[in-house]
């Protein structure tokens, strides 16, 4: 795949991630140019405002083929490193049940 390819693509699976926070009722939204420039001194991806548009967003990053592998077909994948916390990957059917304090 060449470069504007990978670029739309990743464009698309950005505004897909925002638009299902939406249908949730969860504000959220696509940084322009995600990951080619430092918009608002970031590069990530999306901004998620689980907590509502008061407290700081989640930012988020693009997904990869082998959390996917290892996910599966559970609930939720948790990785940890020596001497670190945790960190949990959710698929999108768990991560939209949770419940949320604040949607707006």
């Amino acid at each position: 795949m060449s470069g504007a390819r990978h670029r739309q693509k990743g464009n698309r699976i950005e505004r897909e991630i925002v638009d299902r926070h939406l249908d949730l009722g969860i504000k959220a939204e696509r940084h322009p140019l995600s990951g080619a420039s430092r918009f608002a001194s970031s590069s990530h991806d999306v901004d998620v405002y689980v907590f509502g548009t008061d407290e700081p967003p989640l930012v988020a990053e693009g997904g990869f083929t082998q959390l996917e592998t290892w996910l599966g077909e559970y609930v939720l994948l948790a990785l940890r490193r020596n001497h670190a916390d945790p960190m949990i990957v959710l698929p999108w059917r768990t991560w939209a049940a949770l419940p949320t304090r604040g949607r707006r």
